[in-house]
């Protein structure tokens, strides 16, 4: 018989060794409309962001970190599925509210592949990802246990007369028009309408907060999708950041986001997770520069939102997991696109049957190697077969075979960012080199005279251009569905004068019980 000390040592052992098995968590933290330029850790200088900058110096700080569209929907899809949204079908544009199509089911999520590894799986805020009749796609059909969101831009409805910032202050502009007022949904359920947006940001808080408190009662594993609205147009935020900031409305809508950030790392903490959950922090697309003060920074690159140039699809990016990532700044070339093969390599769960477009990050997370990722391809909101993409990086270079403005980039002084600027053919293609140019000014090509090693880099880049288009399977287009008025999400589905009548009642709740509280089914 073993001796109490050896018995005990044996015990200690074997809970350690349990604890080593069980895979990580996951914080995936998406934002919306934020520029590269728009944090304190990425330049800016009256950015009120003091937890991502924490996590900036607690982590693992991408300097060349893209996402796949310029726009919101496709960019969403290439996150959740690893795939470029060509392939799922989420272009052209975004979906909007009456959208018949949405990503398909038998498209994969990062959600399914968690899921069926054993982790209680969760998404919070924005999905703009259809949602179908009877919510065919919304995320709990999509490997989400539970969901609690808008389920498109919160733009997309009137927003001229709701509060956007306490006490009264109304919301900046109109939004869309025409359409029902942006619902809060509970998994199918309706349980708002209108959203109460100076309330928004707490409910997720605590939708979080008790996800994360009863998995880790359950000592299950637990992913959790927190998609912000912060910073997309209109800005809002609860009384606690309204005017606090030297930025304006942005600055207050950023930090309210920044806010949100430190609460889920309370949260993790208190449950005792902490130190077995990874931390992603991300954005959907560059900054709305149409917008002037209100749309955001792209610091040093060039355009925004819209546009295939770097303002457009390099986004802020963080990783942060306490005693696994070090600390540190890197420049290996990654993209959204590598978030579900690195996390379904964590989780040690297979990858779907599927032709993905990313790679497992997790050398360049822990410090064992560089990138797999050797080229990322440049689609506009509005790709075709016959263009093929608009630019390829390959290493160090950028070259740009078309580019074209966007209105969502407007009002800089830069011609090229316009929506009034054409789709332009460039032969030969414009050539940057990025790391020392990462504002894209100095054409490498300008007077037809280059070097022989930047001529082999360019017959590289039109040689993985040529074989990417002819690789790639459009999948049918979802947006091309087209709209029926009957599958915007209404509270009152019987109310005569639609799509004014759709309102109801705020809840009485703020703090999310389990069950939810009873509302309309979709």
């Amino acid at each position: 018989m073993p001796s109490m000390g050896l018995r005990a040592l044996l015990l200690i052992g074997l809970a350690l060794l349990a604890a080593a098995a069980q895979p990580p968590n996951v914080v995936l933290i998406f934002a919306d409309d934020l520029g590269f330029g728009d944090l304190g850790c990425y330049g800016h200088p009256t950015s009120d962001t003091p937890t991502l900058d924490k996590m900036a110096a607690g982590g693992l700080r991408f300097t060349s970190f893209y996402s796949t569209s310029p726009v919101c929907s496709p960019s969403r899809a290439g996150l959740l599925t690893g795939r470029y949204q060509t392939r799922s079908g989420i272009y052209p544009g975004v979906l909007y509210p009456g959208s018949r199509g949405g990503l398909p089911l038998s498209e994969v999520t990062v959600a399914e592949v968690l899921k069926d590894r054993g982790y209680a799986t969760a998404m919070v805020g924005k999905w703009h990802l259809g949602i179908g009749p009877n919510g065919t796609f919304l995320p709990t059909r999509q490997g989400f246990d539970h969901y609690l969101g808008v389920p498109y831009s919160h733009d997309q409805g009137p927003c001229q007369n709701l509060t956007c910032f306490p006490p009264d202050t109304r919301c900046f502009g109109i939004c869309d028009q025409g359409v029902v007022l942006a619902p809060l949904l509970w998994n199918l359920s309706i349980v708002e309408q209108p959203v109460s947006f100076p309330l928004l940001e707490a409910r997720y808080d605590a939708f979080a907060r008790d996800f994360i408190a009863a998995c880790a009662r359950r000592n299950q594993p637990f992913f959790l999708y927190y998609a912000s609205h912060h910073t997309h147009y209109p800005q809002f935020a609860s009384q606690e950041y309204t005017g606090r900031t030297p930025r304006g409305p942005f600055g207050d809508s950023l930090a309210e986001l920044d806010g949100s950030v430190g609460r889920l790392l309370e949260a993790l903490q208190d449950s005792g997770v902490g130190d077995n959950t990874l931390v992603f922090f991300t954005s959907d697309n560059g900054p709305e520069t149409m917008r002037m003060s209100r749309g955001g920074s792209s610091g040093l690159l060039k355009c925004g939102k819209g546009t295939t140039y770097e303002g457009g699809m390099r986004e802020p990016a963080i990783a942060y997991w306490p005693g696994r990532i070090a600390p540190g700044v890197t420049h290996e070339l990654a993209s959204t696109l590598d978030i579900l093969p690195t996390l379904a390599a964590l989780a040690g769960a297979p990858l779907p049957n599927v032709t993905l477009d990313g790679f497992d990050l997790s050398p360049v997370l822990f410090g064992s190697g560089k990138s797999p990722r050797k080229a990322m391809f440049y689609y506009p909101p509005a790709p075709n077969p016959q263009l093929g993409v608009f630019a390829v990086r390959y290493g160090n270079y950028k070259a740009h075979f078309f580019t074209q403005g966007a209105f969502h980039s407007g009002t800089t002084p830069d011609h090229d960012c316009s929506g009034l600027t054409p789709l332009v053919p460039r032969e030969p293609p414009l050539l940057y080199d990025l790391e020392a140019d990462p504002a894209e000014n100095y054409n490498l090509l300008l007077g037809g005279v280059a070097k022989p090693d930047i001529l082999a880099v360019l017959k590289e880049m039109r040689s993985q251009k040529a074989t990417f288009d002819e690789q790639m399977k459009f999948g049918e287009s979802q947006p091309g569905r087209g709209k029926d008025p009957s599958l915007q999400p209404c509270c009152a589905p019987q109310c005569p004068s639609k799509p004014s009548c759709c309102r109801c009642p705020s809840p009485s709740w703020l703090r999310l019980p389990l069950p939810p509280p009873a509302g309309t089914i979709l």
